[in-house]
This record gives structure tokens, C-alpha cells and sequence, in this order.
């Protein structure tokens, strides 16, 4: 598991840093600068580049001034551009000025750049031009840091559409300027980078959309800030509240032990299905067998016997008339399982209202609630108030418009913030699914997937993602671990299949497919 930080946590690290530990800004600023112009090499610069670094007045800025020296230092063609009021820069910021200059190092101004580099176009809508002055081997944007909160407007506006323009590589310092570092939001433009150097943490909104689609590749570099920084055990500790599954930490799936049976692996009830569309109750269902699940039951109409029972034998099958359930079987079934799944292709008729209530009602053991489960308590979300056991929703876009009232595109731009509101507000994990799936888990972690990919995006995905988290649910699994680790495996599971299939052509049995061989990992860990 790795650490998301937001802006706030983040300048919280960084004072606690140099405050208790009494390490000088200037240090962290000049690792900061030599850790990027690093992963410049590494990228291939070549000897001599003609290399242009954007800086701001801030600490971001005082970055790209220490990297713009030990690149001069390093033989390549140097150009400074600084922007923004200089008598009110930090002290840092002005101090590296000063050696720049001390050096002959060209500093020049944003406006001054404008006029030379960048030409409005005829056409008299804003767009930029770029004139036959000045070519560049790699631009450098240290103009903001993670701090920013404000739409970028103005002469700051014009010069980031100029180096998008302009041709050559282009490296963003810490974070693109423009992407808000808690959400991934655009403040009215941004940098887009080639090439994002962050330092000791990488930021949340660099992990978010449209964030992440303007960091181009991500690279984090320590620079003397660490987990000692949160002060942990202090008055002033403080964990990060996002966290991102890595490959590693495929290691939690449970481990199976030598002396066990079926019943040692859990049983998952699988509410799902109605007359005619059975196919969501078999991919949820089949998902928890390969995820380890001893044994899974499946409450369905009596119209879909004979396709599941061929579909998948392995599967115990209780069924009900689909106009009149009876109750007491659902009941019996529900105190059966060790972990229910509520709603895939179950429809949002009167029986599957009942079916709903039912579980809300009876259940004793962790419910994940999917789907057409979720359209039902749409207009009376009071109701997840009322189980006395461990919940966990998994809406995509739609399903949570409904759920809250507002708009899809309202969503977007605040996933983190709705999933966190809605797992506080109903005391419930939300696994709110989206290109970036977060997972709230009220009062700890946030954790945002950085698996998977828009191969996903098909009909019976979110199907297979309920059966994988409980199957690992089943197997002894917390839920506030099975969640988003279960989310993570999924995401893994199609990436494995898109190599396989390509992304055009994934379909949630491809995703089954390719399931155990994520399985097989935790497996070789053990051997």
C-alpha cells in the first residue's frame, strides 16, 4: 500500500519536517531540483539541450530556479522564465533568483516571453501560435505547486497555453500547474507534462481524472520528507487519509490452509437475477468461486433454473415464484450465508422491493448492495440506516446520481468528496466505481484504484467485482480490507485480460478469465 496525500497534508509534512526535525527548506529544495533533473537524464536529455524552466515566486518556483542551475552547470543552453510579482516571492525563492543570476544565467519575464515566443492567432479566439524565435529541447513547469486552489487566469493562463504549444519535452515539477492536487480538477488551464517528478508522496489529484491525464508518466522521489513526518503518537500526528493497493499487497488476499474444507472458505448468498436475466447472477456468483469462496447459493426466480444450473453447476440454487416469493425461504437463505450479495439483475418491481426489504431486515452477516438493489432505495436512502450489520454499496455514476439528488457530471468533479459524505453520512463502506474506483471507508481510509482500464467500461463488470469482494469477505476478509482490496484484484483482473484480448474486446467472461491468474500471484508468494 502506498500513500495519496492531499495539499493540506502534504505543507503539514513538509513544516513538520523542517520545524521538529530541523531540516532547512533550502536542503529539501535542492534535493528536490536534483531529483528532477535526475529523471530528466533518465529520460534520455541529450548533451547541450536548449532547455527553458517556468518559475513561479513560490518554493515550486525556487525548484525549477535550482534545477535551471545545475542544468546550466551541466553544459546545457539555459533559459529562465519567471512569473508573477518578485517582491512578494518567499525568501527561498528569491535567494535562488539571486544565484541564477550571480551565474549570467538569461532570466527573463512571462510578458516578455509572450511577445517573443507566443502570437495570438488571426482567427481572435485565444488560442496561441508559436512564432520561429525560439525552439525548445524540454520546457520545465515550476510555476505553481500542490497548494494551488484558484482558477489560473490572466498572463498565467496565456503562458501555460503557450509552453502546451510549444514543441518539445515537457516536465512538470512536484505537479502540472493547473491540476488541483486534491481532486485532479482543472483550474481553468494546465500544464500538460510528458514527464511529472513528484516529490515524497504522490498527490491525489494526480491520481484522479482529468489530473492524471495531465502528468503524462508519473515518477515520486524521495526528498527528506517520510513517514516520520506524520508524527505519529504525537499531538500534532497525522496519517494520510488516501491509500492506493501496489502489486505487493496482493499478499492480503486470505491464505488457505492445509487442513480445511469448503466450509472453512465461507458461503456467499447471491440475491440476483429476474425472469429473463440471469446473466448478472452468474457472473457475480462465478466471480466468488474463483475468488476462493467455499461454497455460493444462488435466490433467484424459478424462470432462470435450467440456464444457471447449466451455466454453473457448481452453484447450490434456490429459487422463488417470481409474483409471490415466499418469504420464509428467502429468510432461511439469507441465515445461510456468511455474506450476501443484493442486486444484480434482480429488476425494481414489487417482489424485488420485497427481496430488498427482506435483506435489510434479516440480514446478520456483511451485505454488498449492487445494482438494481440500489435504484430500489433511490428515493428512501434512510433505509441503510437500519442494518445492524456491515454494508457495503458499489454505485457507479448513475446509480449514485439517484442515490444523491444531483447530477452525473456533479459527481465527476467530486468523487472523492461524495463517496467520503455518503460512506459518513449512512456509517457504510462506498465503493463509488468510476475510471478511478474509490472506496470510502467511513473514518479511515480513502483508498483510490489505480488498477484496471476503460476495457472495464462493459456490460457484467460491476457484476463480477460484488462476487470477487464477496468471496473475500467469505474467506475471513474485514470488509473495510475485502472492499478495496477486492477492487483491486478486479482492476488487476482486466488488465490481465487486455493483454490477452485487447481492450476493445474485454467482456466480464474475459474478466472472469482472468481472475485466477491474479489468484496464482498470491500463490507464488507463499511458495
Amino acid at each position: 500500500m502506498k500513500y495519496l496525500v492531499r495539499k493540506g497534508e502534504m505543507k503539514q509534512y513538509d513544516r513538520n519536517t523542517m520545524d521538529v526535525f530541523g531540516i532547512p527548506s533550502v536542503v529539501l529544495i535542492e534535493r528536490a531540483a536534483l531529483a528532477a533533473v535526475e529523471e530528466l537524464e533518465r529520460d534520455g536529455l541529450q548533451a547541450g539541450s536548449r532547455i527553458l524552466v517556468a518559475c513561479g515566486t513560490g518554493n515550486n518556483g525556487a525548484d525549477g530556479l535550482v534545477m535551471a542551475r545545475l542544468l546550466y552547470l551541466k553544459g546545457h543552453q539555459v533559459q529562465i522564465l519567471v512569473i508573477g510579482n518578485r517582491t512578494k516571492a518567499t525568501p527561498e525563492n528569491k535567494k535562488e533568483l539571486e544565484i541564477v543570476n550571480n551565474y549570467g544565467i538569461p532570466v527573463f519575464s512571462a510578458e516578455d516571453f509572450l511577445k517573443k515566443v507566443c502570437l495570438e492567432d488571426g482567427g481572435g479566439n485565444g488560442s496561441k501560435q508559436v512564432s520561429g524565435c525560439d525552439r525548445y529541447d524540454v520546457l520545465v513547469d515550476a510555476i505553481f505547486g500542490v497548494g494551488l486552489s484558484r482558477r489560473i487566469e490572466g498572463v498565467y493562463g496565456q503562458l501555460i497555453q503557450c509552453l502546451n504549444v510549444l514543441p518539445g519535452k515537457k516536465l512538470a515539477v512536484d505537479i502540472p500547474s493547473g491540476i488541483d492536487a486534491d481532486d485532479g480538477s482543472v483550474l481553468g488551464v494546465a500544464f500538460r507534462a510528458d514527464l511529472t517528478v513528484t516529490f515524497s508522496y504522490e498527490k491525489v489529484g494526480m491520481r484522479l481524472f482529468p489530473g492524471q491525464d495531465f502528468c503524462g508518466r508519473i515518477v515520486c522521489r524521495s526528498v527528506g520528507i517520510d513517514n516520520y513526518s506524520f508524527l505519529l503518537g504525537t499531538e500534532r500526528g497525522r496519517e494520510p487519509c488516501t491509500a492506493a493497493f501496489t502489486p505487493e499487497d496482493v499478499a492480503l488476499i486470505p491464505t488457505r490452509k492445509p487442513h480445511t474444507n469448503k466450509g472453512s472458505y465461507g458461503k456467499v448468498l447471491v440475491v440476483a437475477g429476474s425472469v429473463n436475466m440471469a446473466g448478472a447472477a452468474i457472473f457475480s456468483a462465478r466471480a466468488a468461486y474463483l475468488s476462493g469462496c467455499g461454497l455460493v447459493r444462488i435466490l433467484t426466480p424459478e424462470e432462470n433454473r435450467t440456464i444457471i444450473q447449466s451455466a454453473l453447476p457448481e452453484a447450490v440454487l434456490t429459487t422463488y415464484h417470481s409474483k409471490k416469493p415466499e418469504m420464509e425461504t428467502v429468510v432461511s437463505a439469507l441465515q445461510w450465508a456468511d455474506v450476501i450479495v443484493c442486486g444484480p439483475g434482480l429488476g425494481t418491481g414489487d417482489v424485488a422491493h420485497r427481496l430488498v426489504q427482506s435483506v435489510l431486515k434479516n440480514a446478520a452477516v456483511p451485505v454488498i448492495m449492487d445494482a438494481d438493489a440500489l435504484n430500489i432505495i433511490a428515493d428512501e436512502t434512510d433505509v441503510l440506516r437500519k442494518p445492524h450489520t456491515d454494508l457495503i454499496v458499489t454505485p457507479h455514476l448513475g446509480e449514485m446520481a439517484r442515490l444523491q439528488g444531483v447530477t452525473v457530471s456533479y459527481i465527476q468533479d467530486h468523487l472523492m468528496e461524495t463517496a467520503e459524505e455518503f460512506a459518513r453520512t449512512y456509517n457504510l463502506i462506498c465503493v463509488l466505481k468510476d475510471a478511478r474506483t474509490i472506496t470510502a471507508i467511513p473514518y479511515e481510509h480513502t483508498y483510490v484504484n489505480l488498477s484496471g482500464n476503460n476495457g472495464m467500461a462493459t456490460g457484467g463488470s460491476g457484476d463480477v467485482l460484488t462476487g470477487v469482494i464477496a468471496g473475500l469477505i467469505a474467506q475471513g476478509a474485514k470488509p473495510e480490507l475485502a472492499a478495496p482490496l477486492g477492487v483491486y484484484v478486479h482492476g488487476l483482473a482486466g488488465d490481465e485480460a487486455a493483454e490477452i484480448h485487447g481492450r476493445y474486446s474485454l467482456m466480464a467472461q474475459t474478466l472472469l478469465d482472468a481472475l485466477p491468474k491474479i489468484f496464482l500471484r498470491k500463490e507464488g508468494m507463499e511458495s
